[in-house]
């Protein structure tokens, strides 16, 4: 039972992503609110013209701690290079 409500308590953790450049095309930040219902915050960002480098990320997530896990689960598996600060849940970094 405790467990359960745990997964409707809602958190925010920060992370910093790197979008390799064949995945600039592809809406990942888009489908972490659409299909995980998470709201992001872009803290920075870094991105070259014409997709010639990868692109790096600092985003807030904030939602129910399962809506965030499988946020994380979606990027994992896409095999994206991903930072997160064990402590970032909690107040950021």
């Amino acid at each position: 039972m405790i467990s359960a409500l745990n997964e409707h308590r809602h958190q925010q953790t920060r992370i910093r992503l790197r979008i390799p450049k064949q995945y600039h095309q592809e809406p990942i930040i888009s489908d972490l609110i659409k299909h995980h219902g998470l709201t992001v915050n872009i803290n920075a960002a870094l991105l070259t013209p014409n997709a010639r480098e990868d692109g790096w990320f600092d985003l807030e997530l904030r939602g129910t701690e399962e809506q965030v896990r499988e946020g994380l689960v979606y990027l994992n598996d896409l095999s994206l290079e991903m930072w997160r600060d064990a402590d970032a849940h909690n107040e950021g970094w």
